[in-house]
């Protein structure tokens, strides 16, 4: 057992880090939820949301007590990006950072919480002028979220409860950078069997109006199967 505790005593100690990518959509943009660092080195400078690992947490505890100490919301769509631990990456120490990116509906976050930590939200095209790595972890999490609405419908966790196609439509095209066809989006986002249609109009736009949707109640718990945050 002396010769076990010597050994682990001789190996070099690192800080272990989360930093946290949270992600919302308004008007028609992808926005990054980000603060201004207050302490060197960077200070000032555009920063992730994110902290150190306690001695008796795991990374996922970790991540889930920021999200919800910043947005005081609970069951957070959640999903590790990557483990980044550049030896230089910290100036101020050697720093192994997890990250992992959320996404929240803006209108459910308490926006007093945000004040509290000098939080705010920026297009996530700002995200070239973060700190650190910090632009790479987004750069990251945003492939991962391109990855993901290819193959199934994104917005579960973006949008409210009820939406329109053409919100539906806005979201990707955010997510993509780029307009996509009315036509072949609707045939697609129909394909994926998760959509169900209201006997509810939206009639903002025009007289006409749009048919609302929402995320069928027997399929939701699909789209976060693989995520048990």
């Amino acid at each position: 057992m002396n010769n076990m505790s010597n050994y682990y005593e001789q190996q070099d100690s690192f800080l272990v880090a989360v930093d946290c990518i949270i992600l919302g959509f308004q008007d028609n943009e992808i926005k990054l939820l980000v603060h201004n660092r207050e302490l060197e080195p960077a200070r000032g400078g555009l920063s992730l949301m994110g902290g150190f690992v306690q001695k008796k947490e795991s990374l996922n505890n970790a991540a889930i007590r920021v999200l919800t100490n910043l947005t005081g919301l609970e069951n957070i769509f959640m999903e590790q990006v990557g483990v980044y631990g550049d030896v230089n990456r910290d100036p101020g120490e050697r720093v192994i950072s997890c990250a992992f990116y959320a996404l929240i509906d803006e209108s459910a976050q308490d926006d007093s919480l945000l004040k509290i930590h000098n939080a705010y939200w920026v297009n996530i095209n700002q995200s070239d002028r973060l700190i650190f790595d910090h632009s790479q972890m987004v750069s990251d999490a945003l492939q991962i979220l391109r990855r993901k609405a290819a193959v199934q419908p994104i917005g579960l966790n973006l949008l409210s409860d009820k939406f329109t196609m053409t919100q539906l439509q806005a979201l990707y095209e955010a997510i993509y950078g780029e307009s996509l066809d009315k036509r072949n989006f609707r045939k697609k986002m129909m394909s994926f069997d998760f959509l169900q249609k209201l006997n509810e109009v939206d009639k903002s736009g025009s007289k006409k109006g749009a048919y609302y949707y929402k995320f069928k109640e027997d399929k939701i718990h699909l789209l976060n199967a693989d995520y048990g945050f």
